[in-house]
Formats: C-alpha cells, structure tokens, sequence
C-alpha cells in the first residue's frame, strides 16, 4: 500500500482518495476506520447514573440476551447501543472476537490455545474472553500475528 499525503493551503478541508483495483475487505476497513470519528469515551449507565467511560478502560464489551455491557476494572456499565454500533464505533480500538464480545485490543497480554482447539485472549487484569474460532482469524490480523 501506497500513502502519499499533500500539504497545501488551497484545500478548504482534508480530503482522503483511495486508489485500488478492486473493492475488497482491506479497503472496507480502512473506510470504516477513516469514517468513525475519534472518540475518548462512550456513555455507560450503572443504575440510574450517566458514566462517560473512557474507551482505553474498557477491557471487553458482551452482549447477554438483548442488553449491552462495558466491562472496566471498577464497573460493569450498561450500555444502550447496539454491539454492532459499539463494533463500528470502536473499529479502531476492539476486535470482535465472538458472537457476542468486543475485546480492547490494548489490553490483551497473550493468546491461549487450549486442547481441542479452544482459544481464550487473556487481558492484562488477568480475566480471559473466549474466542470463536470464526473470528481467530480476525484476531491474528489485527494483532500482527502469522502469516497474511
């Protein structure tokens, strides 16, 4: 991949073209990443109270049944989006890494692959999150791990 960047007073605004031979799965995450502006926090509730949680203390993010939490150290917030809107938003900073869990890419220490093809991403406060093996694939790519 080429990157050519242009400074110059005449543009208005900043303006990203994507030149490629075809449309495919890297070019798709690149729009998505370019597109979600940049967050430092995301609202979480616990009880009846409004949290600001910031993005880089989140360790994963779950669904169980129809509600959505935010898992921290201190906390586990409920959140009123949507996994897949929280999957978007957060395209820089999480790997979807189920069905159902979101995982800070920041706070993964190692990989465990167990027998019979189990996998768990242990984070740095030492709990660990199961890994599809649907998604390990994903894993690996965005953590800079194998082969391409």
């Amino acid at each position: 991949m080429k990157i050519h960047l242009q400074i110059d007073d005449k543009f208005e605004e900043t303006e990203v073209h994507i030149c490629a031979s075809e449309y495919n799965e890297q070019i798709e995450r690149l729009m998505k990443q370019l597109q979600v502006t940049q967050m430092n926090a995301i609202d979480g509730y616990l009880q009846q109270d409004i949290h600001l949680v910031k993005i880089q203390d989140i360790y994963y993010i779950f669904a169980e049944g129809t509600k959505v939490y935010l898992y921290t150290a201190e906390h586990e917030f409920e959140s009123k989006r949507k996994l897949y809107e929280l999957e978007t938003i957060l395209a820089q900073d999480f790997v979807r890494v189920s069905k159902s869990t979101l995982v800070n890419i920041d706070k993964i220490t190692s990989i465990q692959l167990g027998r019979l093809g189990s996998t768990e991403v242990i984070l740095d406060d030492e709990s660990s999150v199961h890994v599809s093996r649907k998604y390990l694939k994903e894993l690996k790519s965005r953590l800079g791990i194998g082969r391409n």
